[in-house]
């Protein structure tokens, strides 16, 4: 079995996430990303969400509730002009695709240093178990069965 040092680790994981700034899912929410910031109407749209929010938070301070309850409905208004946008929507696609990459990402190295760890330790896979813990187990159940 290799050893490894953190940094070494923390190398493969730069260059790795070099790799992933790659994919085409990640260039495509780069260009998506690119188009949102150029949107002048989606930019107001942001800008004003902002400012309602802002007043809203100081209207919930000073209890304000009618005039709290008009600048929500306000901002649900907004937003939903913002979401109805085709340009938003597909940043709000590819945001996912590019979370959902990334998850598996993840998941796939939890799970496979999970596995490395039951393997190396002579665990059961199966069991979901360590070697120490296949052990333990063992010797529990001879123990009760005598």
């Amino acid at each position: 079995m290799v050893t490894y040092t953190r940094e070494q680790v923390l190398t493969e994981a730069k260059d790795l996430a070099a790799k992933l700034a790659g994919t085409e899912e990640i260039e495509r929410f780069k260009e998506v990303e690119a188009k949102i910031n150029q949107n002048d109407k989606v930019q107001r749209l942001i800008s004003r969400i902002k400012l309602l929010q802002k007043q809203a938070v100081n209207l919930q301070a000073y209890e304000k509730t009618e005039a709290l309850k008009k600048v929500e409905d306000e901002i649900d208004r907004t937003q939903e002009q913002l979401d109805e946008m085709p340009v938003v929507q597909e940043f709000q696609e590819i945001q996912v695709v590019v979370n959902d990459v990334l998850q598996l990402v993840s998941g796939t190295i939890a799970r496979e240093v999970t596995n490395r760890v039951i393997e190396d330790t002579g665990g059961n896979l199966l069991a979901g178990e360590t070697g120490s813990k296949a052990q333990q187990n063992a010797t529990s159940s001879a123990c009760c069965q005598e």
